[in-house]
């Protein structure tokens, strides 16, 4: 039976069918080109063979292998992201303050039936205080972190927050809060991007989406805690009523830094600024020395491999160069699957206790929802790292989608009910529930392993950089129309709403059809390869993949390396 494999030997890498792939596979092998340029580095011939037996090991390796042999680094990148509770508390901690009478009455405005309530504008500025902030880290962080490395980055960071934190405890009125959103946004970004990159870094491959995912736990955590702390303090009328739970973030920040002190550097960064015996030690350091099987040169020179061929494919390591050749593909993907957490209607989330105010539930039947909400989402987690083992990604985010959108047409049909009708509010919290679950069981944990994986190793912190901040222009403009959605004294579609994220959520259903590949099992290497050929995105999960040879060129290997003449890795020709 002939086979399809993929001729991608022409220098503009247009895709061919050729007739030598095994059952009928699509084959991607880098491009002649390219191994040719690699063939005079100095030593390359030994670091292919190492190269081949690391990725080959990996691939191997299972998922109770990779925690008994990298059980240090999961515990180093489960530290660093601690840091992102603090993100997630402040998110709902501010959202929720909206629906807290205290809150209300201090920062608002008197309303005609003798309320208070912050203004939908003030909603929308406080709100995306933080994101501004956290462009202005982001942006920051891709240039200060790949300079000086992820350690130093994240400790003058911490420093910051446990700063700034200061100014919320004593603002005296909204304008200074304004300011404390904008000022602890900045090292919340550096958080976002940096912990999701040391964890893509230091995990092995059939580890990542575990620990990239744990982010999103974090994120989900620090959204439970300040849930849990306000509807404690729903009972106290003073004004400590608020000011204890912005001091609760000092927490946080010490502990981590101490940790953080004695952590060890990625050894793919490491790798980056040429220091290889540095990145061998700080491996050592996130391994076991129990496995005898363990090669830790294998492993570092697949990293220079890696590193290599990224740098003849593309060799920049500028924000510019995310948006040129290959990489160009590899942004769009990463920023269009960041900014679907924005689309799918996950704003609900964020406003859940105002939202559910506004549907008829009583202050403190909002508050309690909301605790389930995000206990439900942490549990989502949880049962995700379970589904991951079994699924792909691009599976489980397309399929997350639709069950979204479902739920965000129940909600919409079933806002059209009139507030006082008790059942309905009760039927729209239910579904704001499940939907949670939903979203934290598939596309929540889901996107931070996509976002690690599909973006260039070189490039790989300024990537995430641009996606999550995509994502947070895409929270700005949430954070100002969402309020004027659920607010009464604004546009007041209140569960309506549902409707409006329903058409959203469909068209995030269609890219991500067509738009997203499967990086599930794939070592960085492999995927270069195959961004490099174009596969689209349905053939990721079934093409072979080899980094280590083109059509006709392959590097030589340290035995063949003895009988030719010339220095390391000189060309070698064949057929087939």
């Amino acid at each position: 039976m002939a086979s399809t494999g993929i001729d991608f030997a022409n220098a503009n890498h247009e895709a061919k069918v050729v007739e030598d792939g095994p059952m009928g596979a699509d084959i991607a092998v880098a491009n002649d080109g390219v191994m040719r340029r690699m063939s005079v580095i100095p030593g390359i011939a030994e670091i292919t063979d190492g190269a081949i037996a690391g990725t080959e090991a990996e691939k191997r390796m299972g998922i109770i292998e990779g925690f008994r042999l990298y059980p240090k680094a999961a515990a180093w990148s489960m530290l660093l992201s601690t840091a992102i509770i603090m993100e997630g508390y402040d998110v709902v901690l501010l959202a929720s303050f909206y629906a807290f009478p205290q809150f209300n009455q201090k920062y608002g405005t008197m309303l005609p039936d003798g309320t208070y309530q912050v203004p939908a504008a003030w909603q929308a500025g406080l709100s995306n205080g933080a994101n501004v902030g956290e462009i202005i880290g982001l942006f920051a962080n891709g240039i200060i972190s790949e300079r000086y490395g992820y350690r130093k980055t994240m400790i003058v960071s911490l420093s910051a927050v446990i700063c700034f934190i200061f100014i919320p405890f004593f603002a005296q009125n909204v304008q200074t809060l304004e300011v404390a959103e904008i000022l602890c946004g900045i090292p919340w970004g550096v958080f976002q991007t940096l912990t999701t990159a040391y964890a893509a870094e230091v995990m092995p491959v059939p580890l990542r989406c575990y620990l990239c995912t744990y982010v999103n736990l974090c994120w989900v955590l620090g959204q439970l805690i300040a849930s849990g702390v306000l509807r404690g303090f729903l009972g106290n009328h003073t004004e400590w009523a608020y000011r204890v739970p912005f001091a609760i973030q000092w927490i946080w920040p010490l502990p981590i830094i101490i940790g953080v002190i004695f952590a060890p550097e990625s050894p793919w960064w490491l790798v980056r600024r040429g220091r290889i015996d540095d990145a061998k030690k700080a491996l050592l350091r996130l391994t076991s020395k129990n496995d005898s099987n363990f090669n830790a040169n294998d492993t570092i020179d697949m990293m220079i491999h890696t590193n290599a061929l990224e740098k003849e494919i593309s060799a920049g390591t500028s924000y510019w160069d995310c948006f040129k050749g290959i990489d160009l593909r590899r942004t769009e993907i990463v920023v269009g699957v960041w900014m679907i957490q924005n689309l799918c209607g996950s704003a609900f989330m964020g406003y859940s206790t105002y939202f559910y105010e506004q549907a008829g539930l009583a202050t403190e039947n909002a508050f309690d929802m909301s605790m389930a909400q995000y206990a439900l989402g942490a549990i989502g987690t949880f049962l995700s790292w379970f589904l991951m083992a079994r699924a792909g990604r691009r599976k489980i985010y397309l399929y997350g989608l639709l069950v979204l959108d479902v739920m965000l047409l129940i909600i919409g049909f079933v806002g059209i009910a009139p507030s006082s009708n008790k059942a309905a509010s009760w039927v729209i919290g239910s579904m704001l529930l499940i939907y949670t679950f939903t979203y934290d069981f598939t596309v929540g944990p889901v996107c931070y392993s996509l976002v690690a994986e599909l973006s260039s190793t070189r490039l790989r912190t300024k990537t995430i950089v641009l996606s999550r901040n995509a994502y947070n222009v895409i929270g700005i403009i949430n954070n100002i129309w969402t309020p004027y959605m659920l607010n009464p004294g604004a546009w007041g579609w209140g569960p309506k709403t549902g409707f409006f994220w329903f058409g959203l959520d469909f068209l995030c259903i269609v890219w991500t059809f067509f738009r997203l590949p499967e990086p599930k099992g794939r070592t960085y290497g492999e995927l270069d390869i195959l961004f490099t050929n174009k596969v689209p995105a349905r053939k990721f999960a079934k093409t072979d993949v080899t980094q280590f040879h083109g059509e006709t060129v392959r590097l030589a290997s340290v035995s063949e390396e003895s009988n030719e003449k010339g220095a390391y890795g000189e060309q070698k020709e064949y057929a087939g």
